[in-house]
């Protein structure tokens, strides 16, 4: 399979909508070990499809190597939509598409989920902590959200040279990325 880049913050991908999957085909699966590669090249727990220049509703998920998700199977999510969140939850977030920020972020603590897996059958599956976070940290991505978004603007603006060297390229990552940006 392939190592995709990844989009980085300012990319216009990354603020555009997801559109739903129809069907799953030769390219879809693809697409899906593509991401998985392209993931965990970097050393990642989840990646949302847009985050590779593609508008399509699919997240890949592998928290097998966190002590939280050890035994946990890889997960493939299309067209994934939370049905019921329930608590709150503080943590530490970051993203490939946004690198070197970490930032404390609240999310549902748990959450029923609805999704189609990779033969396209339909599922419905309960996650907590940090199963919960990640998916719903990919499916803003899927809504052109970045974590980034739910931090107050003050903290925002303290980043703003941050985000400048970002969009410039000039944020070192050990995988490839994809800018795409006009300055």
């Amino acid at each position: 399979m392939s190592i995709l880049s990844i989009y980085v913050f300012g990319a216009e991908v990354l603020r555009q909508k997801a559109k739903p999957a129809k069907s799953v085909d030769n390219s879809t699966i693809t697409l899906v070990y593509d991401m998985f590669d392209t993931m965990r090249n970097a050393n990642g727990i989840g990646l949302a499809a847009n985050q590779v220049g593609v508008l399509q509703r699919i997240i890949t998920i592998d928290i097998s190597e966190t002590d939280e998700g050890k035994g946990t199977k890889p997960l493939v999510l299309i067209n994934p939509e939370v049905i019921k969140e329930d608590g709150e939850w503080v943590m530490e977030e970051g993203c490939l598409s946004v690198p070197d920020i970490r930032e404390e972020v609240t999310r549902a603590a748990s959450i029923r989920l609805r999704f189609r897996d990779i033969n396209f059958h339909e599922h419905e599956i309960d996650a907590h902590g940090l199963l919960a976070r990640v998916i719903l940290h990919e499916i803003d991505h899927l809504d052109g959200i970045l974590f980034t978004d739910h931090l107050n603007a003050a903290k925002r603006r303290h980043m703003k040279g941050k985000f400048i060297r970002i969009k410039k390229g000039e944020t070192e990552t050990s995988y490839p990325v994809a800018a795409g940006i006009k300055l």
